[in-house]
């Protein structure tokens, strides 16, 4: 195993002061790519683009790029580079260059594949915790009220619509009551408008077999004066910088932020007063209420930008890994954004995908970068799209569209519904997704037991096929994954198809339809509305 370092010069105090008011300009570092040797980051969001081709750049201080992030890449050949802070990269003219970081940056090679550089950069920088999220969260099918209810969650309509998964033969899992359930951005109680007994309500859901997740996120409305108040008074709120002669210090202003609800303030978790206050909000939630666990939005860089001041000086990145330490307190969990978080017992979400064919065929590799980054635990967004706006015109949905998704996620780690299915569908397509969700239950103990050794290990669930099967020319493929090493995948992600080919590594292989295929070779199946296509490595 060979390291190679390079080492920022500067005391700890200095560094962390200096990093959080500009960049710190580093030595270039350049890592030599062979020719035909592919690269891998840490970009969830980008995973689509990637192995990568020529000129892709990306600068990780302060951008999560509204999805996981982590300070890692990986080759084909066993290469890496890990860093604890942020670093500028580009792929180009067959080399990586580094420039802009902030911290240690480690390159080194660890074997020759992918699995081998991923395995030994897993045990060394964010190894595995031993501790699971909430086994729900695998074993039945999640839904979450967002699609169906919008802007408008109330207490009668999440009742219909849990009770509507049970009458349509679906099975219950975890029920996710998503945003505007609350009277307000930091008053976390339910809206008495909207709510006239929540905790009948959520205590009726425990029988009917749901567990409660609520939606919440880091960010305080002005417009709450008692608790605006209160947190401006604690300096629990990120502070607003007017010149460079400001410091947290002598400052008090809250800084608003622009989201994508409008203006508030943000809290600052760097202040043991912003964490206090929001554990409070937390347990009282689950003690006044039953919830079980949580949804935690944003928290995102871009939400703590340059003219924000901190208690702790820290910079957006750590903002955002602040605000996922909150999840390791529940096991019902769920993250859109984080940072520099894999190994821990945290089920992380795709950011927020469109109802069409071109989001859809990003899943399989935006998946496969959070198992290569840590985040074994994933969920790919919601069945059908999770971008609300393209469900505004319902007369555009693609019903085919719906079921191919369900597919999609049937055999990953985690599977999502929002828009109801039996709402929208045929009777012939909704049987199709129910025959999805009887696929998943099938090899819920595959998942299972693949969810624990990644509870021990840390290694991914889902592969892609060039992590199980390297250099047999599947560097490229990113329509097909691995459930495990045994279980290969391939659903249909072309809108009116009715076939695809597959390629199978070598070995022996039997198809869900039974019949048995030799490896080393590509094969055109069908795929019926009601087919998603997986094949077992018998031999």
């Amino acid at each position: 195993m060979k390291i190679n370092k390079t080492i920022f010069p500067l005391a700890c105090l200095f560094f962390l002061a200096q990093i959080s008011t500009g960049q710190v300009k580093d030595q270039i570092q350049k890592i030599t790519l062979q020719p035909g040797e592919k690269v891998w980051a840490g970009v969830i969001n980008d995973g689509q683009k990637m192995p990568f081709a020529s000129d892709y750049a990306f600068d990780f201080y302060g951008n999560n790029n509204s999805n996981q992030a982590q300070p890692l890449i990986l080759t084909s050949n066993g290469q890496f580079v890990w860093s604890e802070l942020p670093y500028n990269f580009i792929v180009k003219d067959n080399e990586i260059k580094i420039t802009d970081s902030y911290n240690q940056v480690v390159t080194g090679k660890s074997g020759n594949t992918l699995a081998e550089a991923q395995r030994y950069v897993r045990q060394k920088y964010f190894p595995a915790n031993g501790k699971l999220p909430d086994t729900l969260l695998f074993a039945r099918p999640q839904y979450n009220t967002w699609i169906e209810l919008t802007y408008n969650q109330n207490q009668v309509d999440v009742s219909k619509y849990a009770q509507a998964i049970l009458d349509n033969g679906f099975p219950a899992g975890v029920l996710m009551i998503d945003d505007t359930w609350q009277e307000d951005y930091g008053l976390w109680k339910f809206h008495p408008g909207r709510f006239s007994n929540p905790k009948e309500m959520i205590d009726k859901l425990h029988t009917m077999g749901f567990k409660v997740m609520v939606w919440i996120c880091p960010f305080v409305s002005a417009d709450q004066a008692a608790i605006y108040n209160a947190l401006k008074k604690s300096k629990a709120l990120l502070l607003e910088k007017k010149s460079g002669t400001d410091t947290w210090q002598n400052q008090t202003k809250p800084l608003m932020i622009e989201w994508w609800n409008g203006q508030s303030a943000v809290l600052d978790f760097s202040n043991p007063a912003a964490v206090d206050w929001f554990n409070q909000q937390l347990d009282r939630l689950v003690k006044d209420y039953g919830v079980d666990g949580f949804k935690f939005d944003a928290g995102d860089m871009r939400f703590y930008p340059s003219n924000g001041l901190s208690k702790g000086n820290v910079t957006p990145n750590q903002q955002c890994e602040l605000f996922t330490q909150f999840g390791l307190r529940f096991p019902l969990n769920e993250y859109r954004a984080c940072w520099k978080m894999g190994g821990q017992p945290l089920a992380q979400r795709l950011q927020d995908k469109s109802h069409s064919w071109g989001d859809l065929r990003k899943l399989i590799p935006n998946m496969i970068m959070e198992g290569l980054s840590g985040y074994a635990f994933s969920c790919p967004d919601l069945i059908g799209g999770g971008e609300w706006t393209s469900f505004l015109d319902e007369s555009k949905l693609d019903r085919e569209l719906v079921v191919r998704s369900a597919q999609v996620h049937a055999l990953m780690p985690m599977m999502q519904f929002s828009v109801a299915p039996w709402r929208i569908l045929k009777p012939d397509q909704l049987e199709a997704v129910k025959k999805a969700v009887a696929l998943r239950m099938k090899y819920t103990p595959l998942i299972m037991k693949l969810a624990n050794e990644a509870a021990k290990t840390g290694e991914p669930i889902m592969k892609s096929m060039e992590y199980v099967f390297p250099n047999q020319g599947f560097v490229e493929v990113k329509d097909q994954f691995m459930l495990g090493d045994q279980i290969l995948v391939a659903p249909l992600l072309e809108k009116g198809k009715i076939q695809r080919e597959i390629k199978l590594p070598k070995g022996e292989w039997k198809a869900d339809d039974g019949k048995k295929f030799k490896g080393s070779s590509s094969y055109m199946i069908d795929v019926p509305l009601d087919r998603l296509p997986y094949f077992q490595l018998v031999k």
